[in-house]
């Protein structure tokens, strides 16, 4: 009871210090760093729309199938996921969905989905890889060749041992900057904004979950390509 009270009075208090961290930094700073944060916004956006598009065309070349019935009948779990930024709150839905409207069988819904929700975060690896180029810039550290490796390395492990829950990657966040040697004060900033950026990743990860589901149950011999081209489901 006093861990929950603790938590509790910590996530209470949370904007209050990100507001001071923020404004502090751009006391400190100036408006310039509200600048690039905005640019930072826009590149994680723009990455995370990319990779939302990159869906549609592995469902093309490698499950040869249109990938029009897939984005239509995933709108639902997608709005969850967006409006959750958990994916383990949508999972539910989105193993229902995939099952029953887009033709997956329920072995493959029932081993592959979880499994992927759990480990298949390409939007916190995006995201966790980018806010670090970012802030290496901002701090004008340099990165070699090295430093990207492990930075891949990192931010593959830490979205893997992300929690699906809202916010999660913050926690990730401190072990990826350490690994290439960059500031934490810089996790303050980024809190900011990272509701927003959550929602978006969230919709991305459970997207691919889902693809990868469809992709390995077609491989399998078990994919309803009758059911998944049905657009009245």
């Amino acid at each position: 009871l006093v861990v929950f009270r603790l938590i509790e009075t910590i996530v209470r208090l949370s904007p209050y210090g990100v507001f001071a961290l923020t404004a502090w930094m751009v006391g400190t700073q100036g408006l310039e760093i509200l600048l690039a944060l905005f640019k930072l916004v826009s590149v994680v956006v723009g990455a995370l729309f990319t990779q939302y598009l990159l869906f549609g065309l592995m469902i093309m070349i490698f499950g040869r199938l249109s990938p029009m019935p897939f984005y239509k009948k995933m709108l639902e779990p997608q709005l969850l996921a967006f409006s959750t930024s958990s994916s383990k709150a949508t999972l539910s839905t989105a193993m229902r969905v995939v099952s029953e409207r887009i033709g997956v069988s329920k072995s493959s819904t029932a081993f592959v989905l979880p499994l992927g929700a759990s480990i298949n975060m390409d939007g916190t690896a995006i995201y966790l890889g980018i806010t670090a180029l970012f802030f290496s810039q901002a701090y004008g550290i340099p990165l070699d060749t090295h430093h990207y490796f492990i930075l891949i390395l990192t931010a593959t492990l830490g979205s893997i041992g992300a929690a699906g829950i809202p916010s999660g990657s913050l926690f990730m966040m401190g072990m990826v900057f350490t690994s290439v040697g960059l500031p934490l004060e810089g996790i303050a900033l980024i809190a900011g904004v990272d509701r927003i950026l959550d929602m978006m990743r969230t919709t991305v990860n459970i997207t691919g979950d889902s693809v990868i589901t469809l992709l390995v149950d077609k491989s399998e011999g078990t994919f309803d390509q009758w059911k998944y081209h049905d657009m009245k489901l």
